[in-house]
């Protein structure tokens, strides 16, 4: 890129901010818009926020004086209006901006289930600070519904329930987090969570949110039951916000359609995080927005980078449920379960192996060995001859076998 080349960046999530990051020191004339009125945070530590476990203030990226520090033109609290790919000028609510390159990083929006009251005060998503206010604003022995049992919903119960909450968990699924864990695993994760005080309904369809203008007073379900609350989450997923790209004319599918380079189908235009599509593939989880602003920040210094999503690895933020969830564990033709039960301490592993390799784990309770397991799944080297021990972990002695249920 041409010195000074004017590099505009729409979003300041956890993509753009480490995409800035890289782009430490290139010699580029930087404006960043975000809708929000800040500029970037720990967007995953919200719920250690929400729970008491730490402060807004200590999951702070880049703050004021960050962007100042490094020349960075900034434009919080404003939306883009539209984009004019003829000219190369971004238009804001408060006046234009032209660009050589463009990042769009608009993130995703949360999907609000579209039930009767869904537009009752009182009823929120879970996706930025305000929620997370509106949550903390709740006073111990207040009523919270959480319609969805999935990762961002547990946490946003289990960080309410330890203000003294009394929070309720409707899931339309069997069980819990049913993309990350088997039905064994979730057993002991809602067992845990109902220990907490906090009351889980699986296979509960939502069917009306009651209330009036003063508030949401209630959920309905499907069966008639009723559950109380004086504020309603839905944690139901997210979309990605891809509304200013499709108004520019820009290819877009489910996201922002990006190639290996993260660019659009408008070459002075590229796009990373949670609004893009590549490959047909959509991403929610932070490691390949990472990646993908590691590629970018090369591109856009004239290099070669390329992305390639890798397998993925979740873990719960609640405190004393500990669980790990990589790869694929999907029944299928010539895979082996491997499974390790202590019914007593509350642990359960699971690996699975498809010709010699481990392609998927599933862990709760003990999760130390994680990482390991993640590793090698990304490596697909081949595990044969580490098969009798591999669910003991790194290290294994035999006369250390843990007195516990091993079944394949």
């Amino acid at each position: 890129m041409d010195a000074r080349a004017r590099l505009v960046i729409i979003g300041a999530g956890m993509a753009a901010g480490r995409l800035i990051d890289h782009l430490e020191g290139a010699d580029l004339d930087i404006t960043l818009f975000n809708a929000e009125p800040r500029g970037t945070y720990n967007r995953l530590m919200l719920s250690p926020v929400l729970a008491g476990e730490t402060t807004y203030d200590d999951i702070v990226t880049h703050d004021a004086d960050f962007y100042a520090a490094r020349g960075i033109t900034t434009r919080f609290g404003e939306r883009v209006a539209r984009i004019d790919r003829a000219a190369r000028v971004i238009h804001g609510e408060n006046g234009p901006v032209p660009y050589d390159r463009l990042v769009v990083a608009t993130g995703s929006n949360p999907f609000m289930i579209p039930l009767p009251g869904h537009d009752l005060p009182g009823v929120i998503s879970y996706r930025d600070l305000e929620d997370t206010e509106r949550m903390m604003a709740l006073r111990p022995g207040q009523r919270a519904v959480v319609i969805g049992g999935g990762l961002l919903g547990l946490e946003a119960a289990a960080g309410m329930a330890a203000r003294g909450v009394k929070v309720s968990v409707v899931h339309i699924m069997g069980h819990l987090m049913e993309r990350q864990l088997d039905p064994e695993a979730a057993g002991l994760l809602q067992a845990s969570l109902e220990a907490r005080g906090i009351e889980v309904l699986c296979n509960a369809q939502s069917e009306a949110i009651l209330g009036s203008e003063a508030g949401v007073e209630a959920l309905r379900l499907k069966d008639g039951r009723e559950l109380p609350c004086d504020l309603l989450c839905m944690a139901v997923g997210i979309r990605p916000a891809t509304a200013v790209a499709a108004e520019a004319g820009l290819d877009v599918e489910r996201g922002i359609v990006v190639d290996d380079q993260m660019q659009t189908s408008d070459p002075a235009i590229y796009a990373l995080g949670e609004c893009v599509e590549h490959r047909g593939a959509l991403f929610g989880l932070v490691a390949p927005l990472y990646e993908q602003a590691a590629v970018l920040a090369d591109v856009l210094k004239g290099g070669q980078g390329a992305f390639a999503p890798k397998p993925l690895s979740t873990k719960l933020k609640v405190t004393g449920c500990d669980l790990f969830s990589a790869g694929d564990f999907a029944d299928a033709d010539g895979r082996e379960n491997l499974f390790l039960r202590d019914p007593d301490a509350g642990v359960y592993k699971r690996l699975i192996l498809e010709e010699g390799r481990l392609i998927g784990a599933v862990m709760y309770g003990d999760t130390g060995e994680g990482g390991w397991y993640f590793d090698l799944i990304q490596s697909g080297e081949d595990v044969s001859m580490l098969r009798d021990t591999l669910l003991f972990g790194p290290g294994y002695d035999p006369a250390e076998l843990p007195t516990c249920s091993l079944a394949a």
